[in-house]
């Protein structure tokens, strides 16, 4: 799993802004036209009831037709209301979504692994105690704690295998501990591959078991194709099929000059 690309977050933070500028326009607008037509028709009932409070009869014909005008931009004005309405809330949900809401998940989750984070310290800090106790069981059991407050760290994991291997002489058990650490979560690239060269080393200079670090190896180079750690792993095996055929050839050479020593005269 690759840590996520954060070029992008600069652009998309001024994309969101723009959007808000431009979703403020509008409502700006909206909101302009809604009392504009507000005004209007408070002029024209304003104009409506002076031409009915001085009854001239030149003039009351008119009423019908501006009572008419005055549905009409009653009508207009609902029409406008409802679109400031739907508007404003878009605004508002969008404004939730994509600032608030992110906003409080996050102080939530700083402080659930600010929580994690004390918890992995302080375990961390009772292994390396005990450690310097003497105590390599008990140090493993604290890490074993720190990784599981911390499960994508792989600083506890490295310690154990590190205690297992040095302290307590049992590559069996290390080797155990790094398929164990691999199996129980998905890391990153770099961590796997970490894992993966540590295998292999315990294999080949430990274990002595050349074949198994080699599968390693190439398992390395189909996870992570075009990698440097699929290049790493390339190189190492290169540096292998080297050492086994220079020991080969000084296997075949120290063969010749025993034969030749038991035989000075050559073959008969």
């Amino acid at each position: 799993m690759l840590p996520p690309y954060r070029g992008d977050v600069a652009p998309c933070g001024m994309m969101k802004w723009i959007m808000y500028l431009v979703l403020a326009v509008l409502c700006g607008f909206a909101w302009n036209a809604y009392a504009k037509k507000g005004k209007e028709m408070d002029d024209l009932r304003h104009k409506i009831e002076e031409i009915r409070n001085k009854g001239d009869s030149d003039t009351d014909d008119l009423v019908p037709g501006m009572e008419t005008d005055l549905k009409a931009m009653e009508d207009s004005r609902t029409v406008n209301g409802i679109f400031l309405t739907f508007l404003g809330a878009g605004f508002a949900g969008i404004f939730f979504v994509t600032t608030l809401l992110p906003f409080f998940a996050q102080m939530l989750s700083q402080g659930m692994i600010g929580s994690n984070e004390k918890v992995e310290k302080d375990a961390m800090s009772t292994a390396r105690s005990l450690v310097a106790q003497g105590d390599y069981q008990g140090a493993i059991e604290a890490y074993k704690q720190a990784a599981a407050a911390d499960p994508l760290n792989r600083l506890p994991w490295v310690e154990i295998v590190k205690l297992q291997k040095e302290q307590l002489e049992d590559p069996q058990a290390a080797i155990a501990t790094i398929r164990h650490a691999l199996e129980s979560q998905e890391w990153e690239v770099n961590d796997a591959a970490y894992f993966l060269f540590r295998l292999a080393e315990l294999y080949d200079e430990v274990e002595g078991d050349r074949a198994s670090a080699v599968a390693i190896m190439n398992q390395v180079i189909e996870q992570f194709p075009s990698t440097r750690h699929s290049a790493n792993a390339a190189h190492k095996l290169h540096e292998w099929s080297t050492q086994d055929a220079s020991g080969n050839l000084a296997a075949e050479e120290a063969a010749f000059l025993a034969k030749m020593k038991n035989n000075p005269n050559g073959p008969q």
